[in-house]
């Protein structure tokens, strides 16, 4: 792939999830990189004057990557099962089986995170509900 050129993001999905040593493979060159990124960037919000109130990362497979100690405080956002799959079939996921299949259940997170939010309504909804969560925090 020549410098400049567009990852087809799809062909890469259906490669990871449809065969498990390829995902392996992918996550052991992708999560030590993403681990150095938030480092680099978490040391550039601690030295900003003044300190932002809070840092969000979105981390789709946090607990699978073991990642979580590096934050603070986790946020499991949950929603229904065939709603997350609608969801990801209208954002032109492919492979949702294989996708699923490489994530903790809903439920698992939702128990390994210091707090959990449900998504079963609008997006406004869920921003609603984010809003409360980091006021209360």
């Amino acid at each position: 792939m020549a410098p400049g050129d567009a990852v087809d993001r799809a062909a890469v999905a259906r490669i990871v999830f449809e065969r498990p040593a390829e995902r392996e493979w992918l996550q052991s060159v992708l999560w030590p990189r993403v681990g150095e990124r938030m480092v680099t960037w978490r040391a550039e919000l601690d030295r900003a004057d003044p300190p932002p109130r809070a840092a969000v990362v979105e981390v789709p497979l946090l607990f699978e990557s073991g990642m979580e100690g590096v934050f603070d405080k986790t946020v499991a956002v949950i929603a229904d099962e065939d709603l997350r799959a609608q969801r990801a079939g209208a954002r032109g996921h492919e492979g949702l089986d294989g996708r699923t299949s490489a994530q903790l259940s809903q439920h698992e997170k939702s128990q390994r995170a210091d707090f959990t939010v449900r998504n079963d309504g609008t997006l406004q909804e869920l921003e609603e509900k984010l809003s409360e969560l980091l006021d209360s925090l």
